[in-house]
């Protein structure tokens, strides 16, 4: 019994930390176990049990809230994202790094007990449609956490004279609320300033600062900016990561559209498409594999084929350069 006690805190622990990978492992554990001492049919059961829930969307164990309400409901959206680690098409040093916050926030537990926080605090930067929104979605996703997602620019020309006030409302929440905290268009905090809210602008940095500083280890806050260089440089210092996204090389453009077009882009010669991919965003691809796969679509055909997609890569530069 004392082996299937040691079975039991390990399932709970495991559960506790939203780490799946550990909790069926153990499960599949205590499979054994019991096949051993004879139990076969219980055995099957758990494995049956275990395969399962594999094939089901992990959005079971999503942490369910009330949307905001009161000054919060006005300053940030809430949402569930369905997209998932998998999906996002970064270098592999990227997902690495994505790997390892959520590694430290599924055992969480375990560094506050050691006297250490989680990653907790981002900072994402680069061109627009890169992934750093989908960034925010996938950790969401992954540790069934809900996205609060608010945007610095609106906030500030709404709220001008009470933002710092806004943003302790917003911080609030941050450690009330456990989730993934998205302040978009960041540069809207850092961005050169002139005229008669200079003063006004630093006060609402500095008071970001502070409340970054002391922000709760156990939701996640998210900074995504465009504009890296205009940033004041004091940020970067209070942030436990700062990632950095490009365009997607070759590579990474055959495995976004690959990724959209699914099945219907089984006939496509991707050799053929680089040339027209390169310097678009993943979000232009994305655009472009849509508009190829609506066109096939509503022609009543089933495959998108070569030229449909370079026809729609095409548009998609003209549009983006336009």
């Amino acid at each position: 019994m004392a082996g299937l006690g040691e079975h039991i805190t390990a399932l709970v622990r495991s559960h506790g930390l939203g780490d799946d990978s550990s909790f069926y492992a153990v499960a599949l554990q205590v499979a054994a176990r019991e096949a051993r001492q004879g139990h076969q049919h219980l055995a099957d059961d758990i494995k049956k049990a275990v395969e399962a829930s594999r094939q089901v969307t992990p959005r079971s164990n999503v942490t369910k809230l009330a949307q905001p309400r009161g000054d919060l409901a006005d300053l940030v959206a809430a949402s569930h994202p369905e997209v998932s680690l998998r999906d996002l098409v970064v270098p592999a040093e990227m997902q690495d790094r994505l790997k390892q916050v959520l590694a430290e926030q599924r055992q969480r537990k375990s560094l506050h007990d050691h006297g250490f926080a989680p990653a907790h605090r981002l900072l994402l930067e680069g061109p627009p449609g890169t992934g750093k929104t989908m960034t925010a979605a996938v950790l969401a996703h992954e540790l069934a956490l809900p996205l609060f997602t608010l945007r610095l620019d609106s906030l500030m020309s709404k709220f001008m004279g009470e933002t710092a006030s806004k943003l302790r409302v917003v911080f609030d929440g941050v450690a009330e609320r456990r989730g993934v905290y998205l302040f978009d268009e960041f540069d809207a905090l850092g961005a050169d300033r002139a005229g008669n809210d200079v003063g006004e602008a630093r006060r609402i940095l500095n008071s970001f600062l502070v409340f970054l500083e002391h922000s709760s280890p156990d939701s996640i806050v998210i900074a995504a900016t465009n504009h890296r260089s205009i940033l004041d440089k004091a940020l970067f210092r209070r942030f436990d990561a700062v990632l950095t996204y490009d365009l997607p090389d070759p590579k990474q453009a055959g495995a976004v559209v690959r990724g959209r077009l699914g099945t219907l882009g089984k006939g496509i010669r991707w050799q053929s498409i680089s040339k027209h991919a390169e310097g678009l965003s993943h979000a232009d691809l994305v655009k472009a594999a849509e508009a190829a796969a609506k066109a096939v679509i509503m022609r009543g055909e089933v495959q998108v084929l070569t030229e449909d997609l370079t026809a729609a890569l095409q548009t998609r530069r003209a549009a983006s350069i336009g």
